[in-house]
């Protein structure tokens, strides 16, 4: 009986055993078709998933025919490019501001390019590569009723696009000040022209070009907090792409290429004289 007792043990730790290298085997697996996000994987892919906006111009939208444009996007087409070797060879995954996180973790994208402001909460999440861009938060309001001055909005309530470094600003430094959330960018112009708030606080760059574009408003703040810095990022631990994008961003300093996505998709908007306030070529500010 003692015998067979230890032949049964004997069987059940064996049977445990192939189980576990079973479970190793799907995990390297798991690993092998796309997990990670390697280069290797995109490339057997042969596509590039990079996430942008699609609502916020000129940054990153849908033009009439549907085809997405702006700043980020000239730039993850050449990152297209240049892996892959055809700019036609990137997805586009459209993003609003408060999923971009949770689309690089549950590996819906390989790359965020949408006007990401890199954070230290955000660095906790996933990890930045160089950045391209530098701003500012900006404040518009109605030319009828100016916001100059942060003072101005208190017991006023300040439009925001959940998710972004306007809300977290805010909320950490002017908790006096009430808050109406949007998920999209179209919401929050909307709601200013609606007069269901005082101002819109966001990214400086987005404020000063709606401003221009809409007669009767106009930025008060074209400053406000910290200057701070755009990037793409990448799935948190993702070492392989990650310093392939730094690599990239070295290489097309070499010919200017982030001034030259300036001149084909900002330059309209906001001119020439505000170009090296926004341009960080190379990944490295200056």
């Amino acid at each position: 009986m003692k015998r067979h007792n230890k032949i049964l043990v004997f069987l059940i730790i064996a049977a445990l055993a192939v189980g576990v290298l079973t479970g190793c085997a799907r995990n390297a697996d798991e690993v092998s078709t796309g997990k990670t996000n390697s280069i290797e994987e995109i490339k057997k892919r042969g596509t590039i998933r990079i996430g942008v906006f699609s609502d916020k111009n000129p940054f990153g939208y849908l033009d009439e025919n549907g085809e997405n444009q702006g700043f980020d996007v000239y730039i993850a087409r050449r990152f297209a490019k240049d892996l892959l070797g055809d700019e036609s060879k990137v997805e586009f995954i459209l993003v609003d501001a408060a999923s971009r996180v949770a689309f690089l973790e549950s590996n819906k994208v390989d790359i965020i390019m949408a006007n990401f402001t890199v954070t230290d909460e955000r660095k906790e999440k996933v990890d930045f590569a160089n950045p391209y861009m530098k701003v500012s938060l900006g404040v518009v309001s109605p030319e009828s009723a100016p916001i100059n001055s942060i003072e101005d909005l208190e017991g006023k309530k300040a439009i925001i696009a959940k998710g972004t470094t306007a809300e977290t600003y805010l909320t950490k430094n002017h908790p006096e000040i009430v808050e109406l959330k949007f998920d999209q960018y179209t919401e929050i112009f909307e709601a200013l022209k609606d007069g269901r708030g005082a101002a819109i606080v966001n990214d400086n760059t987005e404020v000063i070009a709606w401003a221009n574009q809409n007669p009767g408003f106009v930025v008060g703040i074209p400053n406000l907090g910290d200057q701070d810095t755009i990037a793409p990022a990448v799935r948190k631990g993702n070492q392989e792409l990650l310093d392939w994008i730094n690599n990239e961003l070295t290489e097309l300093g070499k010919e200017n290429f982030v001034h030259e996505a300036y001149d084909e998709t900002l330059l309209d908007v906001y001119g020439e004289n505000f170009r090296e306030e926004l341009v960080i070529e190379g990944g490295i500010i200056e």
